[in-house]
């Protein structure tokens, strides 16, 4: 017996097939384009297929604006998505391919030289029990400069656990666990929420070694003001894993502590001078001033400090923390009926084998 959702006798180790289709969900940004290039100058062994999941809106008829190097064309699929977000399109995808391997990747990301073979000799290593193999990932940063705050952000995906930037997982686990949570409308704690699941039902993840570019995209200045909309996904991630989560998956927590008393005092401050107390509004007000400046100098400090950097860094650390408040209030409005997921059982082999593992030289272990 295994344990429930676990490996079963259907997975047959290390040299077991090696199938694997390509996933790939997209906006149709011009990124796409440098990913197909990837895979079309690879001289490994081919996908059975590569699927592209269109998650514009449904309501947007025209094509997606991609153009296939000629020696994928015989294995390009556009599947269809609902502009539900990445989780939704991601189990369109594999849902539609039947091999026994599903290498997802994100649209803006380049898989390396000799990616395909080294991705074959990682799912070949792949003992039974072990459900996916992610990639590693290297974010390239300016080599004149101190890297700006996106830059830094975008970094962190250079050490996230588990994330579907270039993760491989093994089709008889995602069924085991019906795929990724369509709750998370987000590129954001989906692929941890499903690390998690898989974890809990005896399944091991493992860090392969092939390597994959994570180039940092542009973004607007409010960029860093937009991706507080995670903070709700927290919310669920609570909810469904209990308030444990950030350990299990070894994510960090972030400043969202902070950010509710600095908004606190400034909403004290507004509701102070509204009622005519001078001296409480100017206490309140203080505080807020001493913990926004504390926050935009701590985002400061490791940056280029230019002047356009910097008045960004202002700007937008007084934006940041009602943003995720606000984003935090309305997860929590949004999933106050969510029930936890019932305790899984980690198994023998889960239990006992390395979650990471560096020194294995088969296999070893961030958003929009």
């Amino acid at each position: 017996m295994t344990a429930a959702g676990g490996p079963d006798a259907r997975a047959q180790g290390p040299g077991a097939d090696t199938a694997y289709a390509v996933v790939i969900p997209t906006l149709g940004r011009p990124s796409l384009g440098r990913v197909l290039a990837a895979l079309a100058a690879d001289r490994g062994p081919r996908p059975a297929r590569v699927l592209l999941v269109d998650d514009r809106p449904a309501h947007d008829p025209t094509p997606l604006p991609v153009a296939v190097p000629a020696v994928l064309r015989d294995l390009v699929e556009i599947v269809p998505g609902r502009g539900a977000g990445p989780a939704a399109a991601r189990n369109a995808g594999w849902r539609r391919a039947p091999e026994p391997w599903i290498a997802f990747l994100d649209d803006d990301v380049v898989p390396g030289a000799g990616w395909a073979d080294a991705l074959t000799a990682d799912l070949a290593a792949a003992e039974a029990d072990i459900a996916g193999v992610q990639a590693r990932i290297e974010v390239p940063l300016p080599q004149d400069r101190r890297p700006t705050d996106w830059e830094r952000g975008t970094a962190g995906l250079a050490t996230a656990r588990w994330i579907t930037a270039d993760m491989a997982y093994r089709r008889e686990a995602l069924e085991a666990v019906g795929g990724f949570d369509e709750r998370f409308p987000r590129a954001f704690r989906e692929d941890a929420d499903l690390a998690l699941r898989l974890l809990a039902a005896g399944w091991v993840l493992a860090l392969g070694e092939r390597r994959t570019r994570h180039p940092v995209r542009p973004a607007g200045r409010w960029v860093s003001v937009r991706t507080q909309a995670g903070n709700a996904d927290d919310v669920l991630m609570r909810r469904l894993h209990g308030p444990g989560w950030w350990a299990r998956a070894q994510a960090p927590r972030g400043r969202l502590p902070r950010h509710l008393a600095v908004t606190a005092a400034a909403a004290a401050a507004l509701c102070a001078a509204a009622a005519g107390r001078r001296r409480g509004a100017a206490l309140c007000a203080a505080l807020w001033l001493v913990g926004t400046a504390e926050f935009a100098a701590a985002r400061v400090r490791p940056g280029p400090r230019t002047g356009s950097e910097v008045r960004r860094m202002l700007v937008t650390s007084a934006a940041i923390p009602p943003a995720a408040v606000a984003y935090w209030l309305a997860g929590e409005l949004r999933h106050r009926s969510v029930a936890p997921l019932p305790p899984g059982s980690a198994g023998r082999r889960g239990a006992d084998h390395p979650l990471f593992d560096s020194g294995n030289s088969g296999n070893s272990v961030v958003h929009d």
